[in-house]
């Protein structure tokens, strides 16, 4: 169950997703899991940016700031590569959705 405010946007991330590079983008935590609360939670966000070239730093906070304005809202945008504690990485796959994929 996403939670309406990214259902209602979701159209608008593929060509942010495309612009950015991004292979795959997931939504997890409260906004997946019916907790979400419209008027103090933020969105997580699980990225995949294929490719590490000299532009990713870039792409990266492009992209994290694109969607704190398509949603209105602070986001906070993890990359594959980034998640490293097991624990986390269980909570992440608890509840992560598949939005976007290339």
């Amino acid at each position: 169950m996403l939670a309406p405010v990214v259902a209602d946007k979701q159209a608008g991330l593929i060509p942010l997703c495309q612009r950015y590079g991004v292979r795959r983008l997931d939504l997890f935590c409260s906004a997946t899991k019916g907790t979400f609360d419209s008027a103090t939670s933020d969105l997580d966000f699980l990225v995949d940016l294929g490719e590490y070239g000299p532009d990713v730093g870039t792409r990266y906070l492009e992209l994290a700031e694109a969607l704190e304005t398509l949603f209105g809202r602070s986001v906070d945008l993890m990359t594959v590569r980034t998640v490293q504690s097991a624990h986390f990485t269980a909570e992440i796959e608890a509840s992560r959705q598949p939005i976007y994929a290339s």
